[in-house]
């Protein structure tokens, strides 16, 4: 693997830890008439981050790289913020889709340069990341009726 594949790789292991955080910061200060759907809904999300998480940072490994693991290191790198603790519901799903959008444009292209490099292991992993947050964030658009 090359070394900026490895940083890209890298990135992506950083904003799943930071939207793994964020998402349970949503899970347990969401509240409103649609509390008992998003409580259920950030719950999946920040399970499905950590597999992602993992499933990245062993790629990394795989590929005799070293995966980002401090908080620092996370939040240095990662394509999103952490959240703030003062959104609002409406603003915690809105959000969520913006970070979305965010990483699925980082998975496409860190998917070019593994197709680069002629890794269709790591983009096929990619792919199928890219593929869930398309689907949740069409999902979370529906909800905000957008």
């Amino acid at each position: 693997m090359t070394q900026n594949l490895n940083k890209q790789l890298n990135k992506l292991v950083a904003t799943w830890s930071v939207l793994y955080t964020k998402l349970h910061n949503y899970h347990w200060y969401v509240t409103g008439h649609a509390f008992f759907t998003l409580h259920a809904k950030f719950e999946e999300l920040y399970n499905e981050a950590t597999l992602n998480l993992d499933d990245i940072a062993e790629r990394v490994l795989s590929k005799d790289g070293k995966p980002v693991a401090t908080l620092k290191e996370h939040l240095e790198l990662s394509y999103v913020e952490e959240a703030t603790g003062k959104e609002t519901t409406e603003e915690m799903v809105a959000t969520t889709i913006a970070d979305f959008e965010k990483l699925m444009k980082a998975l496409n292209s860190t998917m070019e340069l593994a197709a680069e490099e002629g890794d269709d292991r790591t983009e096929d992993l990619l792919n199928a990341m890219y593929q869930s947050l398309e689907k949740h964030t069409w999902m979370l658009k529906a909800f905000l009726d957008k």
